[in-house]
Order: C-alpha cells, then structure tokens, then sequence
C-alpha cells in the first residue's frame, strides 16, 4: 500500500495528488488513512523517507559487495542512465523531483533532502577513499569533494532525463562527466 502511495505522489507529484488519489490507490477509507498515517503532508514525508532509506541502503550494500570502489561511484552517476527506454530517465527520482517541486515552501522536505544528500556524499566518499586505496583514482583528488561533484552530476542528469533528453546523450554526458571527475592515477 505505500508503494503504491509512494509510485502516485512520484508519478504526479505532490501538489497533483489528491486526497481521492491517495485513498484509490491505499484502498483504505479516509478515515482509516487519516488515522494510519495523519494527513497528506505527513504522509509524503513518510513515504519520502523510507523511499531514501531504501536507496541509501541499497548504495552501502553496493559498497560493501563492489569488487572496486570506483565501481560505485560510476553506477551511481551513470544510474539516470540504465533503463535503455527512458522510462526511467523522464520519471526521475522521488527525491530530487520532490526537492524541485517543494523546498523553498515544505521545510521538512528541504531537511530530508540536505540529510539524504549527506547520506549519499558520505557514502561516495568512502567509495573514492577505497578507490584510491585500489589504485583507481589519482591519489590528489580530494574524495569528499569528488563525492559531491558525482551527486551533483547525477541529480543533473536526472533534471536532463525528465526533460526527455534520450539515454543515448545522457549516456555520453554521464560518460564525459565520470572522466572528469575520476581521472586515474598516473602510470
């Protein structure tokens, strides 16, 4: 049920939503979904959060079972990336579409967002940390700041994959950006 609470605000946003929306979807009365999850706010912000706690979870679990710690940094940023229709690309990410959406005006979701985005900075640091550790990455380039600069580069092309922009140009932005951010040590 709140998969599909989570898919309806995500697919729409949350402006768009309706209360009638989320009652379809929950199959819950509204007297039920009131009393289960408080009102259309606290809602969002619950489903949000579990929506990052499962997307961070899933980034440390990559982490900890990559053969190499530049792996991950490539994935993520080339994650915009991987579905070959685009249907992932134009729906973009929960978080980033809700930050765009309302930040300046909800507070809390500029909190969750600031807090997630650290989450996954802190994570993609220890990622390039490993990395130059391995030899992958040039041993002057400052992991924290680099772990930034990669998220910053994802949420761009997640901004360019909503516009409609094809897999194949987000690719070769990906792929640009990734040689930039990631030079290799120096034989």
């Amino acid at each position: 049920m709140l998969l599909a609470i989570r898919d309806e605000f995500w697919d729409k946003g949350y402006a768009a939503t309706s209360m009638d929306d989320l009652l379809r979807v929950s199959g819950l009365g509204k007297g039920s979904l009131y009393g289960a999850f408080g009102d259309k706010r606290s809602l969002f912000l619950r489903v949000l959060r579990d929506y990052d706690a499962a997307n961070l979870l899933m980034l440390r679990e990559r982490l900890v079972s990559a053969t190499r710690g530049i792996d991950v940094v490539r994935e993520f940023v080339l994650g915009p990336t991987g579905d070959p229709t685009g249907t992932v690309a134009r729906r973009g990410c929960l978080l980033a579409n809700s930050n765009a959406e309302l930040a300046a005006s909800t507070p809390d979701v500029a909190a969750e967002a600031r807090r997630s985005y650290d989450a996954i900075a802190t994570v993609l640091t220890a990622a390039l940390e490993r990395a130059q550790s391995e030899g992958d990455l040039a041993p002057d380039i400052d992991p924290s700041e680099t772990a930034r600069a990669a998220l910053v580069a994802q949420l761009g092309l997640i901004a360019l994959g909503r516009t409609g922009m094809g897999v194949g140009a987000l690719t070769v932005i990906a792929q640009s950006a990734l040689a930039r951010l990631l030079p290799t040590p120096a034989q």
